[in-house]
């Protein structure tokens, strides 16, 4: 392992080199008597400004010792602790909650001092125990109720499409008052079309009917500057069929949206990702059929031989009610080595418009080559060594920002480039809609875990059309050209949702959408869950509460609160831990919360409790990896 740095000039050696976030899981089984050792950032990271690492020892879910935040040039700590009669240890590193920066950390030095000879065993951070799949979310009623954002925007002159989002029997017949000229209503399908000339708000009523009842509903439409007054909801192939999509999987998910019925539930994008552009020279036969040219004698672009006809593709989606996106780069190549924007930006944005598409996603990928000087660069663009600030990170969104902007179509413009240069603090200058904050996420408790619970610190940039991204959704089957059942356990993805929809995060289902089972397709249709995601204030949670210990044992809870338009607040209570906790909650202050409210259990769809927050407190049993998602109002 390498050394620590510094400890009274003396290397050490003898115990174990991680990064922060890290658990090593030690199982004693009472065969041990005292364990020490010596802790602190490692040396290799003996000039940066971002380690901050904090060490603890767990036993048998107490703590038994922490060493407080560290960084780098920290002398190293010194302890020892008692293990008598402890079965299993964790030994923990924490990254002082401000992400995993150069956060290199060392358990140097590190002794078991024994009565009996044993052998320890050892792994990595506990898993939760599996629990079978379980539904929370009552069935919708054979009623109708109308679903799904309470706002829409769209900007003069572009073609509008939407579905009204209603569940209950059919047929059922749609009506909508007060409709402004120039939009026309489809009374057997409730998808409204047309188009706005003139910047205006309308205030119009939205109604179903079938043979069991009606229901109504208050829906605004801004003709203005900005779209996605709410974030994107629908779905994206790359993490079920990565590099094999094809025009045809495209039309399955299309059709299962509706099939399923999540289009009722105001799921509306159907996104293909990479590998529709043709393939540079490859030896991968799976990609063999795709390697023709990239673009045509005027030099735009053309799709592969899987997708013969994207204006086709794009009526199809459009005609079932849905819209449709579509993925490329800033740099020569994509990440999968197809065809990128590269000097065609003006011409792939007109393009993306003439096929009628509504999204782009636009991944950094082999931009980085023109930024690093290894691709030419005729056009002089801001480079890497002599930009100023991050002028090089922003050029390519800008332009074509700019170019999607000049087309006669809304295309919500999701940037990709994993968070770095700040995104949150420029992407909506450059007409971004959305933004990642993050790497790729995988199926994985430490991948949930380690994105999305720390997303702080863009909440103060999103609003209505400006929307952080922690990547997409990783449930039922996912695989990446392998599906397979998603790996998160049942509350993991309950918690993976309910994450996403508290930060106001872009919904984009990552499965295969022909193998919705009843558990996903449940997780997926919870109105009062998406609700919380797609509220017109536009607030994004963040951290409210931290838990480390209830009682003498160790805790990780996290506690998120957001803010709503109707004067409610959506709170997440988390457990970060494997085992239930069963916790008094009471500090309601740090929610801003006061006075008497009603609690509702928005997973559950039932109100469980009516509580004065200056002295009542709260129950909560809260799974281990799970959440409770509940919704305060105010009530006399």
């Amino acid at each position: 392992m390498a050394s620590l740095w510094p400890l009274e000039g003396k290397d050490l050696s003898g115990g174990v080199g991680t990064v922060a976030e890290s658990v090593l899981n030690i199982y004693l089984n009472g065969g041990a008597t005292t364990f020490s050792a010596h802790v602190g950032a490692d040396d290799c990271k003996r000039d940066s400004k971002r380690t901050s690492v904090e060490f603890f020892v767990i036993g048998d879910g107490k703590q038994l010792w922490r060493s407080g935040v560290m960084h780098a040039n920290d002398a190293a700590k010194a302890f020892e602790v008692s293990v008598a009669g402890v079965n299993q240890l964790l030994l923990k590193v924490g990254d002082a909650d401000d992400g995993n920066n150069d956060d290199f950390a060392d358990w140097a030095d590190a002794k078991f001092e024994t009565t009996i000879a044993k052998t320890f065993k050892t792994g990595g951070e506990p898993v939760a125990a599996p629990v079978a799949p379980y539904i929370l979310t009552p069935a919708a009623p054979p009623t109708p109720r109308i679903n799904g954002a309470n706002v829409f925007g769209v900007r003069p002159g572009s073609p509008f499409l939407f579905t009204i989002p209603a569940t209950g029997d059919r047929p059922m017949e749609f009506s909508a008052a007060n409709l402004p000229s120039g939009l026309i209503l489809d009374k057997r399908t409730g998808q409204i079309s047309g188009t706005l000339q003139s910047k205006g708000e309308f205030v119009v009523t939205l109604g179903a009917r079938n043979s069991l009842g009606s229901a109504e509903k208050q829906f605004r439409i801004v003709c203005g500057d900005t779209i996605a007054l709410t974030p994107p909801m629908g779905w994206n192939s790359w993490n079920c069929f990565a590099h094999m999509v094809s025009a045809d999987k495209v039309k399955s998910a299309a059709d299962a949206m509706v099939r399923s019925g999540l289009i009722n539930h105001g799921w509306t994008y159907i996104n293909i990702d990479d590998f529709w552009e043709n393939h540079i020279p490859t030896s991968e036969k799976d990609v063999q059929d795709l390697v023709k040219p990239f673009r045509d004698e005027k030099g735009f672009i053309v799709s592969n031989a899987r997708f013969p006809d994207m204006k086709g593709l794009a009526d199809y989606v459009h005609d079932r009610g849905l819209k449709i996106g579509l993925y490329s780069s800033p740099g020569p190549t994509t990440c999968g080595g197809c065809a990128g924007s590269w000097m065609h930006e003006a011409q792939d944005a007109q393009t993306y418009a003439k096929w009628g598409f509504d999204y782009l996603k636009y991944d950094w990928c082999s931009y980085g080559d023109v930024t690093s000087g290894i691709i030419a660069n005729p056009l002089n663009v801001p480079v890497r060594k002599n930009s100023k600030n991050d002028d090089f990170a922003i050029y390519p969104y800008k332009v074509m920002g700019g170019f999607l902007r000049d087309q006669n179509r809304d295309i919500v413009f999701s940037l990709c480039q994993y968070g770095g240069n700040d995104v949150w603090k420029w992407g909506g200058a450059v007409h971004g809609t959305c933004w990642r904050t993050t790497g790729d996420v995988n199926d994985s408790w430490r991948s949930i875990k380690e994105i999305g619970f720390y997303q702080d610190k863009a909440a103060p940039y999103a609003k209505p059309g400006n929307w952080t991204d922690p990547d997409m959704l990783i449930v039922g089957w996912v695989g990446w050209g392998r599906p397979h059942p998603t790996s998160l356990t049942t509350d993991e993805q309950y918690t993976h949702i309910s994450l996403w929809c508290m930060l106001a995060a872009p919904l984009l289902i990552g499965c295969d959408m022909t193998k919705l089972d009843d558990f996903t397709l449940n997780l997926l249709a919870n109105d009062e869950v998406l609700a919380v995601d797609q509220d017109e204030l536009g607030k994004q949670a963040t951290c409210a509460i931290k838990v480390s210990e209830i009682g003498n044992r160790i805790a990780d809870l996290r506690v998120y609160e957001k803010e709503l338009a109707d004067g409610g607040r959506a709170v997440a209570f988390f457990n970060l831990g494997t085992e239930q906790v069963n916790f008094e909650f009471n500090d309601f202050t740090k929610l801003n919360l006061s006075g008497k409210k009603a609690v509702r259990d928005l997973w559950r769809q039932q109100n469980i409790a009516t509580l004065n927050t200056a002295k009542d407190s709260l129950p909560l049993p809260i799974p281990g990896h799970g959440v409770l998602l509940y919704k305060f109002t105010t009530t006399k």
